[in-house]
């Protein structure tokens, strides 16, 4: 370091004792002038006058700095704060390859890191829990329960091998003096792989914070690997607890970015959950806090938590009778800390600076200093072997030409004579050797002892040159090419500690949860329709519907009006109130039919039409908003459902008609502002349904979003068709397990989904799997059945691997020979003759005895004829997309 550099070092060190030092020193005359003002501070008697403003422009910037430099930020060089770095330093100078107490390790970087014990006891179980750099012994905390590391006196640590390997190097290392100036310590340790990143790091300074997820190990030796190729690369993070993560917010850790962080929750049974990995940041104790509280509110039903947590996390959830796994899963997502948000924002120190960075630019710069250290490496090494091959042929030199018996040599009356003697004989031999000889060489060759020159040999002297010589060539070609080298580094890092680094955080995208879909329902609504007041407290009037305190309502007035309004506990709406019910936003299935009256004496209308969303307190009208306008008839259908009502006329002279019905579904639905259809001119005694009606809205289309694993009416994902409510879905594991389900989108799915579609109970499956029990390839044609339990067709047997499952009304199966049979031709079965259609439980028909390599699905020879519904389906697209003249699409089921 220049005097400039170790001046500035030690001048950053010793500020935090600045504004002691200036209240201690009140013999001077004049203040210390401190760097970023020219304030001074006056000195004088009790009645002196000191400037607080100057005071705290000054010390406090000066402690800030202090802070973010020398506390709490991370260095890019080698991804650790002070203490963490003291504390590596101190264990590799009390490294013997035996475990230390950690005690004793505390002791000892106190001699480095001048703010206690604590702080270096606590950074040091941090680091060890971690698992990368340091080997633990003992009670280390856990993780996954929050529990504390017990005391420093009981636990032992050592450096583990991936830290003595690529951390420490003091030939390439820069040090400064220790706080006390009585020890020296790296101003950075020599990493050679991208530590910040892989450890993650997190710190609070004055004015800004540090927050760097961790990455897998393995996937950053891959993107370092890939920036050395000038190949692209993207980093996202990995956590020790599991987990899910969506990234699709991470901006690179730049500042504003954000990830989502779930809990992986799992069925254990339909009213046991079970949670086995934790978001990151969260213990099972904050985990279960936040789920009781979740409960206490209301928002979910649960009846009890077990926390059966021990090496890895497992947390039961006892549900409440009645209360739907599925729809709990979502509420605990929406309510508790099982799935939280985390805004990572990288910020390094650099040039004794702060940078706010992204995660690319981090691993781009650690991966420059690996190249950069790896050389000064191999330069070190090829100084050192040119050194030692330089002496290797010089002392080979004086001993072969027993330049030691020279009889000038012998008689030289001192050093001097001896060494000019030494240097005239060794002159002939100059072009042999890679430098010049200096005095400090032969008087090196003066100090060898009569028993190593006895001893020479000069076939191993010539073995020890050559060897010399072919490092040295070595070290040469690999600086040459020195990015191959440096990923050659990479990999053998990989090869050597990545199988103990696999990733744990499963990346995916998250299905945005609405609370008010998922929450419980734990109030109830009354209203009080005299005096016109609604809420959860009135307990004494009449009840609606049960709620929750986080729902909008949806109330219909007498004179047309209606407005959305939040849950509260009482509050007025007003008198002549006709319907009144929880609303859900974008619900495009819930239909209004209406009968109206324009005005006082005007026209009657007819219409339907939906509500999917509106400005809440807002007050809308169903009428044209004409004044005197009335509602007549008022009907809400959860599924679009049309009634046919009966029309009671006022009678008058010279009217024929008194009474008539209508179907409400010859009426279109349109927009809830269309004025609707004239029902008639003339005025209306009274409205009554004379018959229920069916849904014109159809069935539903479902799609299944393989991103999320979930349903979707959205169009996102795989079409599964269109389903009417007793319809259901059909999920068929790649283990051979099966269930039914329904097509709600509160449904969870596993990730090892094989088949996901429309259940058909007369579909025929063929299944081509092996045996575990016989060891022989069996081939089966089964139904599957409805249920909702999970079923297996590959049978009892945990070893029965599934080759094949088609639905192929007539498969065709090529069995492909492998091993010792590889030689047989491949044998072609056709199916539906080999065996016939039994029970999913059935063994089914072996096909071979010889070895199987692989089985294949050919194409069929022939298929089921089209049925006459199909033709008219196909013909129906063609000619108006499948839909009739009143708007509802016409079904056709597939026949096998």
């Amino acid at each position: 370091m220049t005097p400039e550099e170790i001046k500035e070092e030690e001048e950053s060190e010793a500020i935090w004792q600045d504004g002691q030092d200036m209240e201690s020193e009140e013999g001077e005359s004049e203040g210390t002038p401190l760097p970023h003002s020219g304030y001074r501070v006056p000195v004088g008697g009790a009645d002196a006058i000191h400037h607080l403003p100057g005071m705290y422009q000054s010390w406090f910037l000066d402690y800030a700095s202090y802070v973010i430099l020398e506390r709490a930020v991370p260095h890019i060089n080698d991804g650790l704060k002070p203490v963490q770095r003291r504390i590596l330093h101190s264990m590799k100078r009390l490294d013997d390859g035996r475990y230390n107490k950690v005690a004793n390790i505390i002791g000892h970087t106190m001699q480095f890191h001048p703010h206690g014990d604590a702080s270096i006891g606590d950074a040091l179980v941090q680091l060890g829990q971690k698992d990368l750099l340091i080997d633990c012994q003992g009670n280390w905390g856990n993780i996954l329960t929050g529990d504390v590391a017990a005391a420093p006196r009981y636990i032992e640590a050592r450096l583990s091998k991936f830290a003595l390997e690529t951390l420490f190097n003091p030939k390439t290392t820069q040090w400064k003096l220790s706080y006390d100036g009585r020890n020296q310590e790296p101003v950075c340790l020599p990493v050679k792989f991208p530590l910040l990143l892989a450890q993650g790091v997190e710190g609070i300074a004055v004015g800004l914070s540090s927050k760097i997820l961790p990455h897998n190990f393995n996937e950053l030796i891959d993107a370092a690997i890939a920036c050395l190729k000038g190949e692209p690369f993207t980093l996202y993070p990995d956590f020790q607890t599991g987990g899910y993560i969506d990234v699709s917010r991470y901006n690179g850790g730049e500042r504003g970015g954000a990830v989502k962080v779930r809990a992986k929750i799992g069925k254990l049974d339909n009213r046991t959950l079970v949670i086995n990995e934790l978001p990151y940041g969260r213990t099972t104790s904050t985990l279960i806090d936040s789920i009781l509280k979740a409960n206490d509110k209301g928002k979910i039903k649960i009846r009890k938590i077990d926390d059966n947590t021990a090496r890895d996390a497992e947390i039961l959830i006892h549900l409440a009778p009645g209360v739907s796994s599925d729809k709990t899963i979502d509420a605990l997502y929406a309510f508790s800390d099982c799935e939280i948000s985390i805004s990572p924002n990288c910020c390094v120190i650099e040039d004794h600076k702060p940078y706010f960075l992204n995660v690319s630019a981090v691993l781009r710069h650690s991966v420059d200093r690996t190249l950069s250290l790896l050389r000064t490496e191999l330069e070190i090494k090829q100084s050192e072997l040119e050194e030692a091959l330089f002496y290797a042929s010089l002392e080979r030199i004086f001993i072969e030409e027993r330049i030691y018996k020279d009889r000038e040599f012998e008689n030289a009356h001192n050093m001097d004579e001896a060494a000019v003697h030494i240097e005239l004989r060794l002159q002939p031999f100059a072009p042999q050797l890679i430098r010049e000889v200096t005095r400090d060489d032969i008087l090196r060759l003066m100090d060898i002892k009569m028993g190593r020159i006895l001893r020479f040999n000069a076939d191993k002297s010539d073995e020890a040159i050559a060897q010399f010589k072919q490092d040295i060539a070595l070290t040469k070609s690999q600086l040459a090419d020195i990015v191959n080298y440096t990923v050659a580094w990479f990999a053998m890092l990989k090869e050597k500690y990545g199988a103990a680094y696999p990733r744990r955080t499963e990346i995916r995208s998250f299905d945005m949860i609405e609370a008010t879909t998922v929450v419980e329902a734990n109030e109830k609504l009354y209203i009080n329709r005299e005096e016109g007041f609604i809420g959860t407290s009135l307990k004494k009037d009449e009840f609606i519907c049960n709620c929750s305190d986080i729902d909008d309502l949806i109330l219909f007035f007498r004179d047309g009006a209606y407005k959305i309004i939040r849950v509260s506990e009482k509050v007025f709406v007003g008198k002549n109130v006709i319907y009144v019910h929880v609303f859900k936003r974008n619900d495009n299935r819930t239909i209004y039919n209406v009968i109206y009256r324009d005005g006082r004496s005007g026209s009657n209308y007819i219409k339907r039409f939906a509500v999917t969303g509106v400005t809440r307190d807002k007050e809308y009208n169903v009428t044209r908003g004409t004044e005197g306008s009335r509602i007549l008839y008022f009907s809400a259908n959860s599924n679009g459902e049309a009634e046919t009502v009966k029309v009671i006329l006022k009678p008058k002279l010279r009217q024929k008609t008194l009474a008539f019905e209508k179907d409400f579904s010859e009426i279109l639905i349109k927009g809830r502002a269309s004025m609707g259809n004239i029902l008639t001119k003339a005025e209306i005694h009274k409205v009554t349904l004379k018959q229920k009606g069916t849904s014109t809205l159809g069935g539903r289309m479902v799609w299944f979003d393989r991103d999320v694993m979930r349903l979707n009416y959205d169009g996102r994902g795989e079409e599964l068709g269109e389903f009417q409510s007793d319809d259901q879905i059909l999920v068929i594991l790649k283990n051979g397990d099966f269930y039914t389900t329904g097509f709600d989108l509160s449904n969870h799915y596993e990730d090892s989904i094989l088949v996901i579609e429309r259940f058909d109970s007369r579909k025929i499956w063929t299944a081509a799997l092996y045996d575990a029990e016989q060891k022989y390839p069996y081939l089966k044609r089964f139904p599957l059945e409805a249920n909702h339990k999970k079923q297996n067709f590959l049978g009892d047997s945990s070893g029965n691997v599934l080759y094949l499952l088609t639905d192929e009304a007539y498969p065709r199966i090529e069995v492909v020979f492998g091993g010792n049979d590889r030689f047989r031709t491949s044998l072609v079965i056709d199916a539906e003759t080999f065996i016939g259609i039994k029970s999913f439980k059935a063994k089914g028909k072996r096909m071979t005895t010889c070895e199987v390599a692989t089985v294949n699905e050919l194409e069929p020879l022939r298929s089921l004829p089209e049925s006459p519904a199909e033709d008219a389906a196909e013909t129906a697209e063609e000619d108006g997309g499948g839909y009739t003249d009143s708007g509802q699409m016409n079904l056709f089921d597939n026949e096998i």
